[in-house]
């Protein structure tokens, strides 16, 4: 590949003029994704234009379509649905339609089109870039345009990105506006639950999703509903009398909540609807429950976007206007996709009909052949849901005899109960005796270890922090009392769910193994700290609540000043020396500035940075929002660099800080944190049954081989699982961090959207990939 800082310098804007516009359903995020295409085509050199509500907008021309400059997006960031509007559009349906469309845009010299929308407006754009010189002659012909205007904008370059509450589209991982549905539908079902177990009810809830199920089974997952019902999986005949024995099952083990999540297109063997209406009528006349219907609708739709929908629709946008100028005539037309974290581009129209073959296959009742089409992260989350969510009865489990005890070590972290309860129902799927250690490696030498049961875990997903409690302490003061415990309880295997601290105390377990045969056995770590500092994993479970946290209250305080004069905010985040939470977190809030320990600043870089503030305050602009992490630099703390601002924008803007603190730890898990917790220890304790077998000889487990000691992270698109001891060479243990980290090339994008002059390294962003590739979405995409 040719050296990317000089491809990126040749990939100049200028003379190009880039048009946006959102169509279809709207989604949470889409005005990030404007905001992106905006800020980036402008600081490539190109004239960015709004088109206003849609394909409408396009035909209509006239001030629907609207040059947009830097400040033009200012403050859109957080706002939901889309402000440059949307319609459904039947003018452009017909071949008169895209000929107005196509003279409005050849007036205006706009040959890029970035269109953010579902599979019906990706389609339509395509069908206009395929007839795009047809329309041209026919302009041409009728005098509209002349014939050097027709060869001036002779090709029409579209990129996609979808926009989708559904997460319905083949080919990417997450759409726009799905995260930020689900944190609408897990809001709702966390505040049902309280009013649900006051009353023992039975609640029966309608989410989106008319083609497809991810919203009802991953909100299935992340809150441990009791059934779920989805157009791709229909329920085996005979399910009515198999629900109604569950819940009444549940009432029988003192359980005061039972809650069925129905997507609205859930049909049954015969493609017949199952409406919410038919499950109450069923619960009430088959149990006589108190039965309750709550239908989401366009709620599912509204507020505010989530932390990870601004950063995917930013990051998609950047690289949309990147292939619009790497575009060349016989480029397909593409759409930007997640994979893993990272952003690339796939062909359009593969992906479309990828998606109508999903729906082809409902259709004929090829409903397994469906669940495969959806990928790989639509089937793992299936997979895992059936396995949490069904409790077998003793007879029906293998009987493993293995003991397997779980324990949260380091600072609590969101999702960390989720992890747990998912190791324990899996566990006992396998037909292990799970125990729980209290208050981490201390409570372990202490003998706070207790059998753990099905029932016991029931309601954790939602709950924040850890309910097992977690200490900071090492295990290595204390190895003969926890080898004593090891054998007292007959041990045979370790799931350490926490942040560093865990990861030190595994590699101390490790190291004590020659001395102590009791730790000869399968141990294995799932990375739990907001502060995303593991080496060996991209993500860590906790981190996007935290995310959340920063994002929720960077709102806030922007909101706090909007009526006053110019202000300037300087917010401190945890992480310890990872500036991950700052660096992330301003990508998503739009901060001007974010101050990390890996990337160094001096007082040059502050002057520069503040004089930089001052001169968009003298525009538009009344807001700015700066970032430090908490270790970024000993000597320019926070108090330091608010001192600073507020001395040197005097005149110009005032300063206020805010030190986040703890916040960032508490707080119920995202969607993301409980769905990401419960997948990765699922697999974890999956890892633990095969090692078990595999380390079992003459009676007893032994296991002291590298490999059975791991940490089980996700790198890009793939759970991995890695030797503890081959990390050692990508840790920086002064600092706690890993030597190398992902997000770190997240930087130039956050300065970018800021407005500074920097470069940004095209190898960074997804090269155009065949779809045959993505068929098959990795099990890790959560």
């Amino acid at each position: 590949m040719p050296d990317s800082k000089k491809l990126f310098e040749n990939l100049s804007g200028a003379g190009k003029s880039i048009g946006v516009l959102t169509s279809g359903g709207d989604a949470q995020g889409m005005n990030a994704a404007v905001r992106a295409v905006v800020r980036m085509g402008i600081y490539v050199g190109a004239k960015v234009y709004f088109v206003h509500e849609g394909y409408q907008g396009m035909v209509d021309g006239g001030d629907n379509i609207k040059e947009a400059s830097w400040e033009s997006v200012s403050s859109m960031l957080q706002v939901g649905g889309t402000v440059i509007g949307s319609a459904r559009c039947k003018d452009f349906r017909t071949h008169e339609g895209r000929l107005r469309a196509a003279l409005n845009l050849v007036q205006r010299g706009i040959t890029n089109l970035c269109v953010i929308g579902g599979d019906g407006s990706l389609t339509g754009a395509n069908l206009f870039r395929e007839e795009w010189s047809g329309l041209l002659d026919e302009l041409v012909q009728s005098g509209e345009i002349s014939e050097e205007a027709a060869q001036t904008h002779s090709v029409l370059h579209v990129v996609g990105m979808v926009g989708s509450i559904d997460n319905d589209f083949c080919g990417t991982d997450m759409t726009i506006g799905t995260d930020s549905a689900l944190h609408r539908i897990i809001e709702v079902v966390d505040a049902i639950m309280t009013t649900a177990q006051s009353h023992q009810r039975t609640f029966v809830l309608e989410v989106m999703g008319r083609h497809c199920g991810y919203l009802a089974l991953v909100s299935g997952l992340a809150c441990g509903a009791d059934w779920v019902l989805i157009p791709e999986m229909p329920p085996k005949d005979g399910w009515e009398e198999q629900m109604c024995h569950k819940l009444s099952e549940n009432r029988a083990d003192k359980k005061r909540l039972n809650i069925i999540i129905v997507a609205e297109g859930a049909i049954d063997q015969n493609n017949k609807p199952i409406t919410t209406d038919l499950i109450k009528d069923l619960v009430v006349s088959c149990l006589g429950f108190d039965t309750r219907v709550t239908i989401l609708g366009h709620v599912q739709r509204g507020g505010t976007p989530s932390a990870f929908d601004r950063i995917l629709a930013s990051r998609m946008g950047v690289e949309a206007v990147l292939a619009l100028l790497e575009a060349s005539p016989g480029t397909p037309a593409c759409v930007v996709s997640l994979c893993g974290n990272q952003a690339v581009r796939v062909p359009l129209m593969e992906c479309v009909q990828m998606t109508q073959e999903v729906q082809k296959a409902m259709d004929e009742k090829r409903f397994e052949e469906a669940v495969k089409l959806r990928g790989r992260s639509f089937e793992n989350n299936l997979n895992t849901y059936k396995l949490l969510s069904h409790r077998k009865i003793d007879a029906e489990l293998p009987h493993s005899s293995f003991n397997v005890a779980v324990l949260n070590v380091g600072a609590p972290a969101a999702g960390m109960n989720a992890a747990v309860r998912s190791a324990v129902r899996v566990g006992i799927t396998e037909g292990h005796t799970m125990f729980a250690v209290s208050d981490g490696f201390e409570g372990f030498y202490k003998g706070q270890i207790k059998e753990i049961k099905w029932g016991d875990v029931g309601g954790w997903t939602g709950q924040g922090g850890s309910l097992l409690g977690t200490k900071r302490t090492l295990p290595a003061k204390h190895i003969d009392k926890i080898a004593e415990q090891m054998r007292i309880h007959n041990i045979n295997a370790l799931l350490v769910i926490g942040g560093f601290e865990a990861y030190l105390g595994l590699m101390e377990l490790q190291a004590a193994r020659s001395k102590h045969t009791e730790l000869c056995v399968p141990m294995v770590m799932v990375p739990a700290t907001v502060s995303n500092n593991i080496p060996g994993s991209d993500l860590s479970i906790g981190a996007d609540t935290a995310l959340n946290a920063i994002t929720d209250t960077c709102d806030r305080i922007k909101q706090s000043a909007s009526g006053t004069k110019r202000r300037v905010f300087i917010i401190e985040t945890m992480g310890g020396y990872c500036g991950y939470l700052a660096t992330v977190g301003g990508l998503a809030a739009g901060a001007d500035a974010a101050y990390i320990y890996e990337e160094p600043f001096d007082i040059r870089d502050l002057q520069s940075n503040v004089e930089h503030l001052t001169e968009k305050m003298k525009t538009s602009i009344q807001r700015g929002l700066v970032l430090r992490n908490e270790n970024s630099s000993e000597n320019y703390t926070t108090d330091f660099i608010y001192q600073l601002y507020t001395e040197e924008g005097k005149g110009v803007f005032d300063c206020r800080k805010n030190v986040l603190g703890h916040m960032q730890q508490g707080g119920a898990p995202s969607p993301f944190d409980r769905n990401f917790g419960t997948k990765i220890a699922a697999k974890a304790v999956q890892w633990i049954s095969k090692k078990l077998k595999e380390f079992y000889r003459q009676g007893r487990v032994f296991a002291n081989t590298e490999d059975s000691a791991c940490l089980l992270g996700m790198r890009r698109r793939a759970l991995v699982f890695q030797p503890v001891v081959q990390l050692k060479d990508e840790t920086d243990f002064v600092h706690r961090i890993p030597k190398e980290q992902w997000w770190l090339r997240l930087r130039p994008l956050m300065k970018i959207l800021a407005k500074y002059k920097t470069s940004y390294d095209v190898s960074d962003s997804g090269q155009l990939e065949h779809i045959v590739r993505l068929r098959a979405k990795d099990s890790s995409a959560v």
